[in-house]
Order: C-alpha cells, then structure tokens, then sequence
C-alpha cells in the first residue's frame, strides 16, 4: 500500500443564478440616495456588509403562466436582454428579483390589473413575507389573488458579476436597479436583514472608507455608477443602452499573505 497522500484538487463550485436590485429615489436638495441592507452577521454570505436587495433565484420564480403577470416583458426579449439562451431562465431574473426585495425590504414593485398603485392590506402583505421565507410559492399566491401585475417594466438591467472562483458560495449575479414607489416604506425582515440606510452613493462610499459601514467590491463598483446623478430619472437615463459585460473578479494571495482582488484589465488578472 503507497504510504503517499494524494492531493485531490476539490471541484470547482458552480455559481448560483441570482439578481439584486439598486432601488432608487430623489433627495428634496437634488441627487438620489440609494437603499441598502446590512445582512445578518450570521448569514453564510457577506455576513454583515451593506448590500442591495436580491437573492438566488428558484424554480418557482418562473410557473408555467409566468409571463402574464409582468408589465412589459417578454421571454424573448429578456433573454436578449441578458444574453441568456435559456427564456425561462432569463425570465425568473426579472420576476426573482422583485420577490427577493419584497422579501428582504417590503418593497412591492407590482401595480393593481389596472395599473394603479397596490391595494393590499399591510396584514396580507406581512403575512405573505413571513411565508415566502419558507416557500416562495407564496409569493404567487398573493399575485394571483390580487390580481397584481408584477412592474417588470421599471427595472434597468446594467450590471453582470460572479463571485470568484475559490469561494464556497458563488452567485452569478445580474444587477437592476428601478424607482422606489414613493407610497411604500421599506422594512427589515428580522431574520435577514439588520439595518436599513437610505444613502446617497458618495455618502455611502466615504462611510466605508471611515469604517463605518462594509461594503462588497460590486457594491462599491456599482454605486460609482449613480455618483453623478442628478435624479432619479437621470440614474436611470445613463443606464441604457450600456453594454453590459460579464465581470468575474479573481482572488490572489500574495507572499505575505495578503489578499488582492483582480479586475479584468488587471495587469495581473
């Protein structure tokens, strides 16, 4: 029997399929301020930093009438969109997205059949938060019973990451960002989320630097984008028609130990 141990290279983990939301809304001096959470420092992923609502994506974010509940959105068109070939994938990305914040934060981007703004009783909206927590198949039974249309419309896709590769939790990550609806306030969810702080972009990347908050690279690489944004309209406005590219950071240690994060365009990514 060999007496020499073997180095078993472990499999590389596959990134779970996920999306987040930048929910924007006006300052009354001018400029916008932009909604983040601070995860629970126990949670299995950026335990304790402030991120945007979102979440991985499951199999019930797409039934099989998916589609005739969103505003403005066709499976065609939102795979063209994300550069996806699989529809019913590219779909769940918009539709997970909004129940991942209506879990996390409150936020409801949804209209009544009509096009107005929700009319559901704060009661059945908490309930149905409590219950997506343990089955997201509640999340359509609201939308079904309320006859409400999912605001698929008002999302801006604008950003693309993966988590390295070396961590044992990978997410492929599609960023959108939309308009706060002026008539909702968000709430924690006293399981995930810990704090909730409306900042302005520059307001939250100088509380990093002060250490007063934590912040994840795509976090701070995204908030960059809204800097100069003079409203709402306008954050959105420089949104589109920019060309998305996939970014997958890389993870390097140096002789000291000390952890580097390669960009692509790195010298030495």
């Amino acid at each position: 029997m060999s007496h020499y141990a073997v180095s078993v290279k472990p499999a590389a983990v596959i990134p779970v399929p996920a999306a987040t939301l930048v929910l924007l809304r006006d300052r009354p001096a001018g400029g916008v301020e932009i909604l983040l959470m601070q995860r629970h420092a126990k949670s299995k992923f950026a335990a304790g930093d402030f991120v945007f609502p979102g979440g991985k994506l499951t199999r019930e974010d797409n039934p099989p009438d998916a589609i005739r509940w969103c505003t403005g959105l066709d499976a065609a068109t939102a795979a063209k969109t994300l550069d996806l070939s699989d529809t019913e994938l590219a779909v769940a990305h918009w539709i997970g997205v909004i129940r991942e914040t209506f879990e996390e934060v409150g936020v409801l981007l949804a209209t009544s059949a009509g096009g107005g703004p929700v009319q559901v009783a704060p009661a059945t909206l908490s309930a149905c938060r409590r219950a997506c927590q343990a089955d997201n198949r509640a999340f359509w039974e609201l939308v079904k019973q309320e006859e409400l249309r999912l605001a698929t419309d008002r999302l801006a896709y604008f950003a693309h990451w993966i988590t390295p590769e070396g961590n044992p939790l990978r997410f492929d990550t599609r960023f959108f960002a939309a308009p706060m609806p002026p008539e909702q306030t968000p709430t924690g969810d006293d399981k995930e989320v810990t704090d909730l702080r409306w900042l302005a972009p520059a307001e939250a990347l100088h509380a990093q630097k002060r250490g007063e908050i934590s912040l994840r690279n795509p976090t701070v690489r995204n908030l960059m984008l809204f800097t100069d944004a003079t409203s709402t309209a306008d954050g959105l406005a420089r949104l589109r028609g920019r060309k998305v590219t996939t970014i997958a950071p890389r993870v390097v240690f140096g002789p000291d130990g000390a952890r580097r994060i390669l960009m692509p365009g790195d010298p030495d990514y």
